[in-house]
């Protein structure tokens, strides 16, 4: 094994500035895939278990939708709520049980709201409700993307190591071409946050600017 003095952000940027793997690259249709962008996770000032990696994701993440919804193209977002009892959180539920744990993120709660800054269209855009980390675990994902005729998946939200890595993990295993727009994804912690991106950029996915992603899908309107 490796050692090394350098941070995990010194890492990444180090990889990322000098790449030893070529991209997947897009393909020719894409699916943006929103991943739990809900207030339990967004709102920094309000909730222990919430993040933010770049102040502007919100912005981001609203002007990638607008360009999907101008192509025609499936614009998803996904968020987590819980029973009650909590028992459709599983044995994912059992490991703490205090008002900031997962299974208490309860449906109509606080916690459980899309953040209020996201621009979404709830007539064409989809929305799933998810159980575990995946967005592609027992929801409707698969299907969506097999009808749209997509071959490329990119991914916002967070948490960068948890919810993000285990879509790009499940997505790359389906075939797709997954695209991880940097300052789109968050963490708890920037150790955690790049030492994820550094373990998408080298396996799972391309890790690109936003500014990129959105130059690529202005291109597929012209």
């Amino acid at each position: 094994m490796q050692t090394t003095t350098l941070t995990a952000k010194e890492i990444y940027l180090e990889i990322k500035a000098n790449p030893s793997r070529k991209k997947f690259g897009f393909g020719k249709k894409a699916v943006l895939v929103n991943i739990d962008p809900q207030k339990a996770y967004t709102c920094v000032d309000e909730f222990k278990t919430a993040y933010e990696t770049d102040p502007k994701q919100m912005d981001y993440v609203n002007e990638l939708a607008k360009e999907f919804r101008k192509l025609g193209w499936p614009v998803v977002w996904t968020h987590v709520a819980y029973m009650e009892d909590a028992s459709d959180a599983g044995i994912w539920g059992t490991r703490t049980d205090t008002e900031d744990s997962l299974q208490n993120i309860k449906f109509d709660s606080r916690r459980s709201e899309f953040d209020d800054r996201l621009e979404i269209d709830k007539v064409k855009d989809v929305i799933y409700l998810k159980k575990m980390p995946s967005a592609f675990f027992e929801t409707q994902l698969q299907s969506l993307l097999v009808w749209h005729q997509v071959d490329t998946v990119i991914l916002t939200g967070g948490s960068t190591s948890g919810c993000i890595r285990a879509t790009a993990v499940d997505s790359l295993s389906r075939g797709y071409r997954t695209i991880v727009p940097e300052e789109c994804v968050a963490d708890k912690h920037e150790s955690y946050h790049y030492a994820n991106l550094t373990d998408l950029l080298l396996k799972y996915a391309d890790v690109e600017d936003v500014a990129d992603v959105k130059a690529w899908l202005q291109s597929q309107g012209e």
